[in-house]
């Protein structure tokens, strides 16, 4: 029979398709990793990972048994898990995935009450595009996320946070910094500067043009907002952020301004999501009470969905 660390090493192995950053992942020598999947295959008798210099392939049997231990090795974490649990609520590690633009102005607005209430409490914090996040909740690198809903997974369970509104943001001297409030019909004629597709908030921006007949711009598509921050500065464009990037990095800037838009904003809609049936669902439940309790505290600009009850 494989054992766990054979496992780890071959799912390794499948992730990044190349044995020297699967070692580096795993933190082993390169020459242990392949020995390791060299003799899982001699007790197999398959053949699991095709070798090239230019190339690593894992066969179909591969495959499959890289589906079937990611299973194993995500049971043998729950195992860990509920052991850990049964010591003590909110008091070991939770490994965090967080959508780029979330992570750096929602975190800071809850850590500092999760801490205080509870100081063993550790987030290892991850933050990646939505797909690549996604699979690694499912497969179990990690154990929770924060992200925006909804999420179309039936082995998913979500838990909405907050809704956050949408501002336009603009250079100080554009024409429209003279208004309080953004009719949409204002925008017309105006290029819009967004993210790179993969990231959801480029799907909200994208269909926010589309029904307000606005242009948005593909030759200059950003990486992360700062960058598109930066992109508006120089007149490039106006861009459209949500809330609490706004206030985090737009409220106090010189060169761009933020404008809330005139009637019911656009928003987007930030919640929880962790595999079904995890032994740690009812410590998410609490955890997502004291984020919310933090976000009415602290983040008046968004609107609080979930119940902030942790009795």
């Amino acid at each position: 029979m494989p054992s766990l660390q054979q496992l780890r090493y071959l799912v390794a192995v499948a992730d990044h398709l190349h044995f020297r950053r699967a070692a580096e992942a795993c933190n082993v020598t390169q020459p242990t990793l392949s020995a390791q999947i060299k003799e899982l295959e001699l007790r197999l008798g398959v053949s699991l990972v095709e070798r090239s210099r230019s190339k690593v392939i894992m066969t179909p049997t591969g495959k499959d048994i890289v589906e079937r231990g990611r299973r194993v090795l995500r049971e043998v974490s729950e195992i860990h898990t509920i052991a850990k649990s049964r010591q003590s609520v909110l008091s070991s590690v939770i490994r965090v995935g967080v959508v780029q633009t979330v992570g750096s102005y929602f975190l800071p607005l809850v850590i500092p009450d999760l801490h205080k209430k509870y100081p063993k409490l550790g987030l290892y914090i991850r933050e990646g595009l939505p797909d690549l996040l996604l699979r690694s909740l499912e497969d179990g690198s990690l154990d929770l996320l924060f992200f925006p809903l909804p999420v179309a997974r039936t082995e998913l369970e979500t838990q909405p946070l907050f809704r956050e509104p949408i501002q336009v943001v603009m250079p100080s001297e554009h024409r429209l910094a003279a208004e309080s409030e953004i009719d949409p019909v204002m925008l017309r004629g105006e290029t819009i500067l967004s993210l790179e597709p993969g990231h959801r908030l480029y799907e909200l921006v994208r269909r926010i043009s589309e029904e307000h007949g606005v242009e948005l711009s593909h030759d200059y598509e950003s990486t992360s907002l700062d960058t598109l921050r930066q992109m508006v500065a120089t007149g490039m464009g106006l861009s459209l952020m949500p809330a609490l990037y706004v206030k985090s990095e737009v409220a106090h800037q010189d060169l761009v301004v933020a404008r809330p838009f005139r009637g019911t904003a656009p928003a987007r809609m930030i919640g929880m999501v962790w595999r079904k049936g995890t032994s740690r669902e009812s410590e998410f439940r609490l955890l997502a009470s004291l984020v919310c309790q933090s976000l009415r505290q602290r983040a008046p600009e968004v609107t609080v969905l979930g119940d902030t009850s942790t009795t």
